[in-house]
């Protein structure tokens, strides 16, 4: 189903940090999750519980703490190294929780000292699957990142106590009578529910899906499949066989932005607004990526706004006005990722962008306030090719996917072609662009990615009339 890249880890996966805290909650692999990525942190790193956690999941760490009063915290600090597992006292087979009071020390010594907080936040009996009781999760409200599990072996098996914990819940989260077989649609019926896999997530934090156990081509394709229903509700979802250490993709929501915001003075008549099939071009490239599911899909207008803004008034795309336009084709750039990050980047010296209601003014260049968790690329799409199909936009996404790579860009006959995928990493460096260069002035700077692709009409833009004329005489494109 994918090419195995090896090089990508679940930290790379989960695009964390160290000085993350993240919860994990869900069955099929938590504890799994969360000690193959501290081992991939650097020392020291500290993992606790806010659930029970059974007495074999103690020797998984370097060094376990008892941590009952305030006392531990300060024994933890006076040795940080290694992963240190902290939990309550032992009740027969299995720990206690911590407590809330010392759960937030703990985090706060990690704040201090730059380290990640890995959480246990539930337990599920070691079925692939569960629902939640009225106590669960018991999420910090402190957590940056939640991550739930999900064992994609339940999958195809029959809703009961073998492979669901709490099936009665889970069977009114998911629709499914008990004795049911769990099918996809049932699974992300549930893991979409406010009282399930949305539940208790603090605000702000990013939600992140990892599909565990996709052991077989087929459930790594009933994985790929729920991906796209997920993201309406997630930030990202990573498919993965822990056991075996793979990731075999992290799916995030990928932007189109439509560089529509030129003069066409060379070609002498708005580019933006040529006929192509009965619609102009600026419309068929937005529809383009619509259709690929790109999102959010903006366009970036300039130069005959009104009339370009009217040609896709119905569509449903997200306006961006750039009053600097005649700078080139970097003031684009700039405006197009500008709007799709979110703290928007500090007033800087570029010029006032208005999206819908919205006016920013002297946008960016000086730096990323952080990005939209909710988008991990964006793909260029360039106003003169309405050529593109959805297959090469989709295909350039699932490449993305695979690998979380800077850059992708097709190539077709030993020719760099366009569109071109940027990931979210690429961001500060695409709001530094200035005068009238593209994308490419960064490939120097990040590792890119070329997508082999069999169809030279990627190779054609109307530059020219004659262009043109070829464009719309090829009955094939």
């Amino acid at each position: 189903m994918y090419n195995l890249n090896m090089s990508l880890t679940l930290s790379d996966a989960l695009r964390v940090k160290s000085s993350h805290s993240i919860a994990f909650i869900g069955s099929g692999g938590k504890t799994t999750a969360i000690f193959q990525l501290a081992r991939q942190f650097k020392s020291p790193v500290i993992v606790t519980a806010t659930s029970h956690l059974g007495n074999w999941q103690v020797s998984m760490a370097d060094r376990h703490v008892v941590a009952e009063s305030s006392d531990a915290i300060d024994e933890i600090e006076k040795n940080l190294s290694g992963i240190i597992l902290a939990t309550g006292s032992f009740d027969g087979d299995r720990t206690k929780p911590v407590s809330a009071n010392l759960l937030n020390l703990m985090h706060q010594l990690c704040a201090r000292q730059s380290i990640p907080l890995l959480i246990e936040a539930d337990g599920s009996r070691q079925k692939p699957l569960k629902a939640w009781a009225d106590h669960e999760p018991p999420i910090p409200e402190f957590v940056d990142h939640v991550v739930h599990v999900v064992g994609l072996a339940g999958l195809g098996k029959p809703l009961n106590e073998d492979f669901v914990h709490r099936p009665e819940l889970f069977s009114k989260l998911s629709g499914l009578n008990i004795g049911d077989f769990i099918t996809p649609n049932a699974l992300t019926h549930a893991l979409t529910h406010n009282e399930s896999g949305l539940k208790n997530i603090p605000t702000g934090a990013r939600r992140t899906v990892l599909l565990n156990q996709a052991d077989t081509p087929k459930l790594q394709a009933s994985a790929r499949g729920m991906a796209e229903q997920l993201l309406a509700n997630f930030d990202s979802v990573v498919i993965s066989g822990l056991e075996q250490e793979k990731i075999f993709a992290a799916h995030e929501s990928v932007a189109g932005i439509v560089l529509a915001a030129g003069e066409s003075s060379r070609y002498g008549q708005p580019k933006q607004l040529l006929d192509w099939k009965g619609e102009p071009f600026v419309r068929v490239v937005a529809r383009r990526a619509l259709e690929a599911r790109l999102s959010p899909v903006v366009m970036v207008t300039g130069a005959n706004a009104e009339q370009v803004e009217a040609a896709v008034k119905d569509l449903n795309v997200m306006v961006v006005k750039n009053s600097e336009w005649k700078s080139g084709q970097g003031s684009s750039i700039q405006a197009g990722v500008f709007s799709i990050t979110s703290p928007p980047p500090p007033v800087g010296h570029l010029p006032q962008i208005h999206h819908g209601d919205f006016e920013f003014q002297e946008m960016s260049g000086v730096g990323f306030g952080g990005g939209w968790e909710g988008v991990g690329a964006a793909i260029f799409l360039l106003v003169d090719q309405p050529q593109i199909t959805p297959s090469i936009l989709n295909a350039l996404v699932e490449k993305h996917a695979e690998g979380l790579y800077p850059i992708v860009a097709p190539m077709v006959m030993d020719r760099r072609a366009n569109p071109v995928l940027f990931d979210r990493v690429t961001f500060p460096n695409l709001l530094s662009i200035e005068g009238d260069v593209g994308g490419r002035a960064i490939f120097h700077k990040h590792r890119v990615e070329y997508l082999p692709w069999h169809d030279d009409r990627l190779l054609l833009d109307v530059d020219t009339p004659e262009n043109y004329q070829r464009l719309i005489a090829d009955e094939t494109l």
